[in-house]
């Protein structure tokens, strides 16, 4: 199984970015990983919609080089669901992306094209917090495919 996390800009933050890495090497134990950082596109200090959206269609362009086999945008309009229904989604894909945007989203014609859109929750989090979650979940789904005890 490959698993490619594509994501826009770079975790500033050094806690976040170690817990990124931790669940990048767990997970690495059973599939190969790939983390791609993609440069934001530049924005004005208060961006009109205009501005934003085109913002949006460069980093698309960035994130669509990038994203492999079953492509998975994490967007707060996806769909929520358990980890054991992400166990399941992911069991028998040999290839995916998970595409995480900036904290602007992603956009919208880039979403159409991939195979899923996926929330982590209805709540709003701090997009390095996301990123995070994202490989947590992501973990956990192939640990519940592997029976480990990770998941209660």
């Amino acid at each position: 199984m490959n698993i490619n996390f594509i994501a826009v800009g770079k975790v500033k933050e050094s806690y976040f970015r170690e817990a990124c890495e931790e669940y990048r090497k767990r997970l690495s134990a059973f599939a190969a990983v790939k983390v791609t950082e993609v440069e934001p596109a530049f924005l004005p200090q208060n961006p009109n919609k205009t501005q934003i959206n085109q913002a949006l269609s460069k980093e698309a362009e960035k994130l669509r080089a990038f994203a492999k086999g079953f492509k998975i945008a994490m967007c707060i309009e996806g769909k929520t669901i358990s980890s054991e229904e992400l166990s399941e989604k992911i069991r028998d894909i040999s290839e995916i992306s998970f595409i995480i945007g900036s904290s602007y989203g992603i956009d919208d014609n880039f979403k159409r094209e991939c195979d899923m859109r996926l929330s982590m929750s209805p709540m709003t989090f701090p997009h390095t917090l996301a990123r995070v979650m994202v490989f947590e979940q992501v973990y956990r789904a192939v640990s519940i495919n592997a029976n480990l005890k990770y998941h209660k």
